[in-house]
Formats: C-alpha cells, sequence, structure tokens
C-alpha cells in the first residue's frame, strides 16, 4: 500500500487532499479511484484513505481510519556518531532509520576524517533529511528521525547522558561490559542513547570522558566492525532486547 508523509497534504472532514510531489507520485504509481493510500502525520498517527481522484498536482482522498502507527517503536533511540566520510554516512542515515532509530546526531570528535564547513554541513543535513524521510517512508514509521550535527564532543556526551540508558561503544581496554549486559543492566527504560565512532575510533580520553559522564563503555564482540555497520547493529540489539524486533 502506498504511504505518504502529510508535507502538502490537508485533512478536512474526511477529505484528504494531497498536493506536490506526492500527487505526482501517485500519479506516476498509476494509483486509481478505489484503491488504498496511508498518509502520516509524522507524529505517529495514520490515516488510512480511499483514493477518491488524482490530477495533475492534486489527488482526492476520502480518510476511513485514523490509528497509531504500528511502525513505531516503543523506545526512542537516539544514534550519536562520528561523522564518517563519503557515502558512510548516508548509509549510516538510511539503515539506523530502517532500524527504528529516533534521532540521529552525527558528532566531531578526535579521529574524525570528515570536517567540513559550515556551509558544507548545511549541505549534508539537508541531504541526510531527505534519506530520512524516505527511509521512514519505506519502512512504514510513524515519523520522520531528525538529523543534526553537533561541533563539540563534550556538548555530544552532554546531550547523550539525557537519555535513561547510555552506551557507548568502544572497540578496547577494560572496563567493557558486553552490549547485551550494558542493555540488560539498564533495566526498564524509554529513551536511549547509542554513540559510536567514526573511522578510526574513540581516544582513550574520549572514553574515559564518556565512561565518567555515567556511559556504559559496551563490546560489540570480537569482530570489527565498520563506523557505519556498529550504529545499525547497536540500534537493532536495543530493539530487540527491549521487544520491538
Amino acid at each position: 500500500m502506498a504511504r505518504f508523509f502529510m508535507a502538502g497534504t490537508n485533512i478536512k472532514d474526511g477529505r484528504a487532499i494531497i498536493r506536490g510531489q506526492d500527487a505526482e507520485h501517485i500519479r506516476v504509481l498509476r494509483m486509481r479511484p478505489g484503491e488504498d493510500v496511508v498518509i502520516c502525520d509524522g507524529q505517529g498517527t495514520d490515516y488510512r484513505c480511499r483514493l477518491v481522484s488524482s490530477a495533475p498536482g492534486e489527488a482526492e482522498a476520502e480518510v476511513l481510519e485514523v490509528v497509531p502507527c504500528r511502525g513505531e517503536p516503543g523506545v526512542a533511540v537516539t544514534v550519536y556518531a562520528g561523522l564518517p566520510k563519503g557515502e558512510r554516512a548516508d548509509f549510516l542515515v538510511q539503515k539506523c532509520v530502517e532500524a527504528g532509530a529516533s534521532d540521529i546526531v552525527f558528532f566531531n570528535c578526535e579521529r574524525c576524517v570528515a570536517r567540513p564547513d559550515g556551509r558544507s554541513m548545511e549541505k549534508k543535513l539537508e541531504r541526510f533529511c531527505r534519506i530520512a524521510e524516505a527511509a521512514a517512508q519505506q519502512s512504514g514509521r510513524g515519523r520522520i528521525p531528525e538529523v543534526r550535527y553537533e561541533h563539540n564532543y563534550v556538548e555530544m556526551l552532554n546531550l547523550s547522558m539525557k537519555a535513561e540508558a547510555g552506551l557507548f561503544m568502544y572497540e578496547k581496554g577494560e572496563g567493557r561490559v558486553p552490549m547485551k549486559q550494558a542493555i540488560e543492566s539498564a533495566g526498564s527504560f524509554k529513551t536511549a542513547a547509542i554513540v559510536t565512532g567514526p573511522e578510526g575510533g574513540f581516544t582513550e580520553a574520549e572514553a574515559r570522558m564518556a565512561k565518567a559522564c555515567g556511559l556504559t563503555l559496551c563490546s560489540m564482540g570480537e569482530r570489527i566492525l565498520r563506523c557505519e555497520t556498529a550504529p545499525v547493529i547497536a540500534v537493532s540489539a536495543v530493539m530487540y532486547a527491549t521487544g520491538n524486533l
């Protein structure tokens, strides 16, 4: 069933007027009157509709049912990822959204290879947001995760500390616990922060800072994971542990 977010859509008196790119998409899909379509308000509510008409630039649908979106997990997981270079960041955004991440915050740290200036970062964020929207639409999410950038490592840690469960992925050193144990030790939680490093990983000093801030240093096993793969696996592990898979 075709699915769209509410941008460009007006719902009133049981009718949905769809305009812009979504209306054009309906025409590209060659949808006919009588076919069902789902419109999501981006806040976790789905409008199940039946297409009434489709014309260039505008389509109309009848609202049949208003229900909570079943694609939104019951735990809000924010991914904090050291900004990788090239297409790795695109992959990270797409797959973390599909896995169920609520937000993605890229950050700068000592071993980050990618160090874009202000204007370049703005363009990257615009692209990341488009990728997040497409991934949310494709995977049946009820909201579009926000993607943003934090230049200051300490401020990133301050943000991650606000979550009930703070998980810092670290590939070496003492004081780490298996991720399964870290999730279980956090008990029942509704918010989680997953912090992963860039291509070169974290320095020992950065890991010590994270531990001092109350984050749990986690091991993800003996395999070496790419910087764009680790957060996807971590989000999936949290989703499984909290009954969202």
